[in-house]
């Protein structure tokens, strides 16, 4: 039997007191936290199953263990024999790994064995698991009789090993040592036996510093991946690690490149780290394979990963019957999440989603419908079932958001990832009518927060708060999860109604609609604003200059005439920077557009140029393309949603059809308005009569 020595403490004194030790009490004899007992309590609750006994809790929140007498017999007897450990196999495989990469190569098994203190057999079985994982990444663990033990593979892809083991193994581990050491916590030995305690927190005060001020904010799962990788980056070279030339290098003017070159620098000033520039560009890889908080932050003139979205929407919504057309947000999220994931696939990055055989068997007809949409729209990308698990939670999301309605106030806690978060969302508000309205925060988020304002917490991990009272669930929400949920809710009604002002039915009804129609009404607002920006604004220019740069300078001249912009020089640096990242020109067209947003533009605006004498420009695939007409859209920075799901209407229909691509690059001013007003006919059509 595997137990730790502070379970074995756990279940000496729940037996002997039997009902007055609680969670909190224990906490205060073991001296540790009131979160580390409940994580205990758990795998308690793992070995008393075992002996076919229960850990069960009296109304005053008194721990008791239930069952046959012969069974508490048994286990009193087995906990005599038993010598505990306090590290458990993934803790012994982990410092076997860490051994591994940092120590060198040929190690004799019975060195390693005794070194871990573990049996040889113990070993071997920790080496073969050790060498499935690192085979995924393209690292060989060999073992020959009289040589040893031994590691072979690039830097680059130990790196991405180890810090892949840690974010799948211990991501709790790791949250809670990041919040102690942002309250100041001195933690005197290495983190999880590994990271210096001292580096974990520079690195974390100058990560959240560089994202919490800028307009690019991670994913929290996201968030915690780059501090570990950029933690074990810097291990690595202090232990003499460098990457190899092969390394793949980002260009410099990506914003990916740009953040992390900037941090780095911070890093090597702070820390006295000799960090490389393949650091900064392997580094770099990394953040651009990750996931965005804030889906609504991308822009919209990824036009060909837009229709190819939007062909995976509207196909995977024939395979289930459903009408999934008018879901701006499941676009918006899809949108978000896909460009890092294809990117991460296409890197090898190996992205690991625990929840993947869950999802596989709790949704098998939408897993089924997404995967084939998948393997029609981009065959060449070989998705696995991880990564598709994600995307069926958009999916999950979307079809589950319409049904419901509801009367109390909940946040969730999730730094599991976008989708996931969604996806707990909607399920609560479909299981639980009464929940009004759930709201999704980081762990960073909810510690700015004013909790009063919410009925029920409800988090996906172990939360590092001692005096936050929450309901720990599974990201899917279990059977037992609802059961808990519900329980709260039935247990505390006179605490979640007493701020509640109770009216008729009649008045509830009427106060609801009069609401409903408000929101309704700004978006009717929004949409009639953006439609008549656009068209009002709209023109076909012919210029004749030497560069395509000369005719954005002569556009923005005129729309700065106009007061449509505030001053032309910002925007055209904006656009200049924009084409840096990558190409803007349109493959199988004469087409290129430009589009950013910028605090000094007014409105929206989309205009189209045809050049006199064509230009050469990157295309959007990689391929030079021969632009001879020049689309312009610019929008303000900031934006609603459906000024923002206009726009992506736009970007979309350049490249919907043959007949699409044809009008708006015929350099024919009015077959091309007509195109516009036919595409926000169909658009009003489709989202307000039809509705």
């Amino acid at each position: 039997m595997f137990i730790t020595s502070r379970e074995k403490s756990i279940i000496d004194l729940v037996m002997k007191t039997s009902g007055k030790h609680t969670p909190h009490s224990l906490a205060s004899y073991l001296h540790v936290s009131v979160r580390t007992i409940q994580r205990d309590l758990k795998a308690v609750e793992n070995i008393l199953t075992t002996f076919d006994l229960q850990l069960k809790r009296t109304t005053d929140d008194g721990l008791i263990i239930d069952g046959k007498d012969e069974q508490i017999f048994k286990l009193i007897q087995q906990l005599y024999q038993v010598h505990p450990t306090d590290e458990t196999p993934e803790e012994k495989k982990l410092q076997l790994l860490v051994t591994l990469l940092h120590e060198g190569s040929f190690f004799k098994t019975q060195v390693l064995a005794k070194e871990l203190g573990v049996s040889v057999t113990t070993l071997s079985s920790y080496l073969n698991d050790l060498t499935d994982w690192l085979h995924r990444f393209s690292v060989d663990l060999t073992r020959k009789r009289g040589v040893g033990i031994h590691l072979s593979g690039n830097e680059a892809n130990m790196r991405k090993a180890l810090a892949t083991y840690l974010l799948f193994h211990f991501h709790e581990e790791l949250l809670e040592s990041l919040y102690l050491l942002q309250k100041n916590n001195q933690i005197d030995t290495p983190v999880l036996g590994y990271f210096s305690a001292a580096n974990l927190t520079v690195i974390d005060e100058r990560v959240h510093h560089l994202f919490d001020r800028g307009q690019t904010r991670l994913a929290d799962n996201d968030y915690l991946g780059l501090v570990v990788h950029i933690a074990i980056t810097i291990q690595r070279v202090e232990n003499g690690f460098v990457l190899e030339d092969s390394i793949e290098k980002q260009t410099e003017s990506t914003q990916a490149f740009q953040l992390i070159d900037q941090l780095c620098e911070e890093l090597k000033t702070t820390l006295s780290i000799p960090l490389t520039n393949k650091d900064v560009h392997y580094l770099a890889v990394i953040l651009k394979g990750s996931k965005l908080q804030n889906s609504e932050t991308v822009d919209y003139d990824s036009i060909m990963l837009s229709q190819i979205i939007k062909n995976i929407i509207q196909d995977v919504a024939s395979q289930l019957n459903v009408d999934l057309s008018r879901d701006f947000s499941l676009f918006q999220g899809l949108l978000a999440h896909m460009e890092p994931a294809i990117f991460r696939i296409q890197h090898q990055m190996g992205l690991f989603n625990p929840l993947s055989d869950q999802i596989n068997k709790k949704y098998p007809m939408l897993f089924m419908a997404v995967r084939n949409s998948l393997d029609k729209e981009l065959p060449d990308i070989d998705f696995s079932d991880d990564e598709i698990a994600f995307i069926v939670l958009h999916f999950g999301s979307a079809l589950l958001m319409n049904e419901e309605k509801t009367t109390i106030h909940a946040v969730i806690v999730c730094p599991t990832g976008i989708g996931t978060s969604k996806m707990l969302a909607s399920r609560i508000q479909k299981e639980f009518t009464e929940i009004n309205s759930v709201e999704i925060k980081s762990i960073k988020e909810i510690e700015k927060s004013n909790l009063n304002r919410f009925d029920i917490v409800i988090s996906t991990v172990r939360l590092p708060f001692d005096d936050l009272h929450y309901i720990l669930v599974s990201p899917l929400l279990s059977d037992e999860d609802i059961q808990m949920i519900r329980s709260f809710l039935q247990s505390n009604i006179q605490q979640l109604t007493n701020h509640t002002a109770y009216t008729s039915n009649a008045n509830k009804a009427s106060n609801q609609k009069r609401s409903s129609l408000r929101d309704v009404l700004q978006e009717m607002k929004d949409v009639q604003k953006s439609i008549e920006a656009i068209m009002d604004h709209f023109r076909l220019h012919r210029k004749q200059a030497d560069t395509y740069q000369q005719v954005l300078q002569q556009m923005l001249a005129e729309l700065e005439c106009k007061q449509l912009v505030e001053e032309a020089e910002p925007i055209l640096d904006k656009l200049a920077a924009r084409e840096k990242m990558g190409g803007l020109g349109i493959p199988r067209t004469n087409m290129g557009l430009y589009h950013c947003r910028h605090e000094g533009i007014k409105e929206l605006v989309f205009q189209v140029c045809h050049l006199e004498k064509p230009c050469l420009i990157k295309g959007m695939d990689g391929k030079n393309v021969e632009m001879k007409n020049l689309l312009l859209m610019l929008s303000p920075e900031k934006l609603s949603i459906k000024e923002q799901e206009i726009l992506s209407l736009i970007s979309t229909s350049l490249i919907e059809d043959d007949y699409a691509m044809m009008i708006y690059s015929s350099s024919n001013e009015a077959m091309i308005r007509g195109k516009l007003e036919d595409l926000f006919s169909e658009y009003l059509q489709n989202k307000w009569i039809k509705e």
